[in-house]
């Protein structure tokens, strides 16, 4: 039996915020239809920690441990790059020897990306007040700016009663583990490649 173990941007130098990240993946993933079969996730905080983590995880990796990397994309990815030539060209990280493609994972352009594809969500997350409106109104979530996410969903928060609208420590991981994985999956390709990823190693 495979088991799957997956190096995640996120969670900072915070215990607790690290517990949440987890808690949140892990919650998506089960809502993924990973049930009974689910990876085990290591928040290991800022994006070269995890990279580090990884590529230690890869020498003491078993013939059934199947490692995965997950980092924000940053940017746009080129249509004819995947994600280890992406993160060659951003990072000036090296794929390394024996790891294969489907063991490098984006989210594009960042995790806060896939929240504007369940808007529903976000409405019962922040409840009164919430303006749907301050979100970018395309639906194809990979092509905007990682900024421009993030801005709006604080100005979209803003008259909830919080006052600095959508805090990314505090909120981030929440809506995470309440968003619905189908509908990040339809509206991100990347997202889309990283849950077929899993549901084929799990078996």
């Amino acid at each position: 039996m495979v088991k799957i173990k997956i190096y995640v941007e996120g969670g900072g130098q915070n215990k607790a915020l690290r517990t949440k990240c987890r808690r949140g993946f892990n919650r998506f993933f089960y809502k993924a239809g990973l049930e009974g079969r689910m990876p085990r996730i290591v928040a290991s905080g800022n994006r070269q920690r995890a990279f580090d983590d990884f590529r230690r995880a890869l020498r003491g990796a078993g013939e059934h441990d199947f490692i995965v990397l997950l980092v924000d994309s940053e940017t746009s990815v080129a249509a004819s790059f995947g994600p280890w030539q992406h993160l060659e060209d951003l990072d000036n990280w090296t794929q390394p020897p024996g790891v294969t493609d489907d063991q490098a994972h984006l989210m594009v352009q960042c995790m806060e990306a896939w929240f504007l594809a369940d808007r529903d969500c976000l409405e019962k997350h922040f409840k009164k007040r919430f303006n749907l409106n301050a979100l970018p109104p395309r639906v194809d979530i990979e092509q905007i700016e990682k900024n421009d996410v993030l801005a709006s969903l604080k100005k979209a928060a803003r008259l909830c009663g919080l006052i600095e609208g959508y805090d990314k420590g505090q909120h981030s991981f929440d809506i995470l583990a309440r968003i619905d994985p189908n509908k990040v999956a339809m509206a991100s390709p990347f997202a889309k490649r990283l849950l077929d990823t899993l549901r084929a190693k799990a078996g």
